[in-house]
Order: C-alpha cells, then sequence, then structure tokens
C-alpha cells in the first residue's frame, strides 16, 4: 500500500501535474485526507482514524479530532506544521497543493465567478468530532476579523448518520443567549474568568442535536457544539474567540478568548462583549431561524440528492451542501452549477470512473479513495454515480462556494415539507 510519505511532493510546475490530472481524470482531482489536531478538545473517535494515531502529531498537540475536505485554509493551530489543514491532490505517485493548483489554474478549476471575485478557493469543510462538548464561542465577521488581518466565518452543521452511531458525552450545543440576558451579565462572566465556571452556560440554553439535521450559524452568534461528529461547511476561515473559561474540568486560557481580536483591545472587557451580535444571540425565534432539516431536491428510482445546508446570511450565500444517495446497482448522471469537495461517508462505487471506497480504518499517512474535488467544467458536463455494491448505498456529501446554488431553499422551508 502506497503512503502520501511515499509520494513525491510538488511545490514547482504544478500546473503541468494537474493538468495532467485533470485530463486523466475528466476533471476530477483525487485528494488525501487532512488531519487537524486540536489541544484544548478530546478526540471523538469517530473519524475512522486508527486508535494508535490519534495523537500521532505528538501528545503537546492534542488529538486529533478534525478531518479537513478540498481545503486550502490553514489550521490556525499554535505549532502546527507548515501544511497543516491543506489538502493534496496525488496524481500518479506525486501529491501537490489543491491550494497551489487552484492558483496556477483559477477559473478553469473553480469558476470563474468564484475567481474573479475571490482569487481562491474560499471555503472548506471537515468533519468536527469529539468526545464531549466545546466551549462556547464566536466567529468574527469580515469586519472585525479584517483588523487582525484575517477573514471573518459563517458556518454550518450536519450530523451525517454514517459517523453518529454513537453520541458521545454531550449531544446537545448551547447556541446563542437567553432572550432577557443582558451585556452586564456577559461582561461580569469575563470579570469571572480566572475564579472557575465563569458562568456563561447559565445565559445561554442548549438545544438536543437531531442525527440527520443541521444549522447555519452567522458570524457573532455564541455556540458550544455538542458531542455528535459534525460536518462543517464554513468560510475559509479559523478565527474564533472563545468566552467560556472552563469545560468538563479543561481551562481554557484567556488567550483563546481574544488571538483574533487587536492586540490593544485583549483586557478591554466592553470591547469584547461588543464583539458579540446582541440581537442575534438573544432572538426568541433562533432555532426557527437557524435549524435545518434536510429537503429533497431530485429524486427517483436510482437516487435522491437532498439539500443539507442551505440559507442565506445577511443576503449571501457563503455555501451550501448536499448529500446524494446512489442506491444499489444504481447509476445516476447529474448536473452542478459549480466546483464542490465531495466526501464517501458509505458505500463503494464510481463518479465517472474514477473509484470510490469508503474505508473502514485509516492510518495517520494511509491514502484513501473516498474524498474527490470536483472542478467546475466537471460538474457542468455533468458527473455520472454508480453504486457497484448489491446491498449497500453510497453515499456522498459534496459542498460548494459562494452563491453556486441560488436556488437553494431558505432557512424554515423543511417547515412546509408535511403542510
Amino acid at each position: 500500500m502506497t503512503t502520501i510519505q511515499e509520494l513525491s511532493t510538488i511545490d514547482k510546475n504544478v500546473k503541468a501535474a494537474a493538468e495532467n490530472a485533470l485530463e486523466a481524470t475528466g476533471g476530477l482531482l483525487r485528494l488525501a485526507p487532512a488531519w487537524v489536531p486540536r489541544s484544548f478538545l478530546m478526540p471523538g473517535k469517530r473519524l475512522k482514524l486508527h486508535p494508535d494515531d490519534l495523537y500521532a502529531y505528538g501528545l503537546n498537540r492534542g488529538g486529533i479530532d478534525e478531518r479537513w475536505f478540498a481545503s486550502t485554509t490553514e489550521a490556525a493551530n499554535e505549532g502546527r506544521v507548515p501544511d497543516e489543514g491543506l489538502s493534496y491532490v496525488v496524481h500518479k505517485k506525486q501529491r501537490f497543493l489543491l491550494r497551489d493548483v487552484v492558483n496556477e489554474l483559477g477559473a478553469s478549476v473553480i469558476g470563474e465567478e468564484i475567481w474573479n471575485r475571490y482569487g481562491k478557493w474560499p471555503v472548506y469543510s471537515k468533519f468536527f468530532d469529539n468526545m464531549g462538548p466545546i466551549p462556547h464561542h464566536m466567529h468574527q465577521n469580515a469586519e472585525q476579523a479584517k483588523r487582525v488581518g484575517q477573514e471573518g466565518k459563517p458556518e454550518s452543521y450536519y450530523f451525517p448518520p454514517q459517523h453518529n452511531n454513537v453520541g458521545n458525552n454531550f449531544p446537545y450545543t448551547f447556541m446563542g443567549l437567553n432572550p432577557g440576558a443582558t451585556k452586564a451579565q456577559l461582561r461580569k462572566c469575563l470579570e469571572d474568568w480566572n475564579r472557575g465556571d465563569n458562568g456563561i452556560l447559565d445565559l445561554s440554553q442548549a438545544y438536543r442535536l437531531k442525527v440527520g439535521s443541521g444549522w447555519l450559524i452567522p458570524p457573532c452568534v455564541l455556540h458550544a457544539p455538542g458531542s455528535l461528529c459534525t460536518y462543517e461547511p464554513q468560510w475559509g476561515s479559523d478565527v474564533f474567540g472563545m468566552y467560556q473559561s472552563l469545560v468538563e474540568g479543561r481551562e481554557v486560557p484567556w488567550s483563546l478568548l481574544v488571538k483574533d481580536m487587536p492586540e490593544d483591545k485583549h483586557q478591554d472587557l466592553d470591547f469584547i462583549v461588543d464583539q458579540i451580535d446582541w440581537d442575534s444571540n438573544v432572538d426568541p425565534n433562533f432555532k426557527r431561524n437557524h435549524y435545518l432539516e434536510p429537503i429533497v431536491d431530485t429524486r427517483d428510482e436510482a437516487h435522491v440528492d437532498k439539500w443539507i445546508v442551505y440559507g442565506r446570511i445577511d443576503g449571501a450565500q457563503y455555501f451550501s451542501a448536499k448529500e446524494l444517495t446512489v442506491h444499489p446497482r444504481s447509476r445516476v448522471t447529474l448536473k452542478d452549477h459549480g466546483a464542490s469537495g465531495a466526501i464517501v461517508v458509505q458505500g463503494e462505487g464510481k463518479l465517472n470512473e474514477m473509484r470510490l471506497t469508503c474505508p473502514k480504518l485509516i492510518r495517520f499517512h494511509d491514502l484513501t479513495e473516498d474524498e474527490v474535488f470536483i472542478t467546475e467544467p466537471a460538474a457542468r458536463a455533468g458527473l455520472t454515480f454508480e453504486n457497484t455494491s448489491a446491498t449497500e448505498p453510497l453515499v456522498l456529501l459534496r459542498y460548494f462556494g459562494p452563491e453556486v446554488n441560488p436556488e437553494a431553499p431558505n432557512v424554515g422551508a423543511y417547515l412546509n415539507q408535511n403542510q
């Protein structure tokens, strides 16, 4: 078995290697797994990573609890390795960064609209997998993040059944703040940071997480993700501010609260409180305005394709995502409007002529056949998904870039499904 370590790494003249790969596959790029650790969290052990490799970066770096998909975004981890969070394309015993492919081939890979507006692939997705809850935190908006040379981050959640055979320790997520909570109360939580549990969850409420559903989370909205394994299409940024000082007995350092705030504001409690979008956090209709249920887009005897992430934030569609199920011994050809990152979560088959297999167990350096980047030309030409199993469905998740799917539903559309 070939591992990623055995591949020759190309960091110059990527264009020719990428063009060869695209010509051989009809516009598809095979990607290697991109593993990311978090020092302040506990792995949930549902990423199919071998148990011996959970701390492959070293115990000091923390356990691996994330796998990033079709990523051109670096993980903002202290002590990170240079390519942490970045996806590699694999072709003919060579590897090269997807980021370099996009830089070299631009619109011919991600489409003219995205390339002309952003000059990069501006989104990514990941599996986020933890044993318990994580701190109540927010992601800065574009204006706030720009002050520290970063980009803001809206994000979304979907809880795939294939990765949630167990819910682990706390399958609930605190989101926002209770209606009636005050800025003075939040400020008091910051004042009490070093006294132990600063009590911020007393100002919030938890929602039970439902496998097969999801949420859309704008910037500046507090959330403390629970212990379901989560598929997270999101903007290509790793900014955040942790507002909770203690989680399951584990300290959250002040540095993780202020890491993406201007240095001269690191002790300015009023500034830190004002990072929060207050009206959105205390919205009495929070669930109605953020909760997502899958909505069928297309269906026939061979397949069902569902919207799993949809909706707009301040009028903009930052990303969207679908779940495709192809029934055993069936084949379907679909056309998408734009490029996407795809991950197989169940079964085996083919995408055009590229083999797809959902692995049972993955070593840290293993290559897999479960992840693909689909270029815009390939998506528009038509993608043929074939399930080669006689017994098991083939299931893929694929996420798209900004404004690719204007026909996608709005948040709340699920309420009309059964009426």
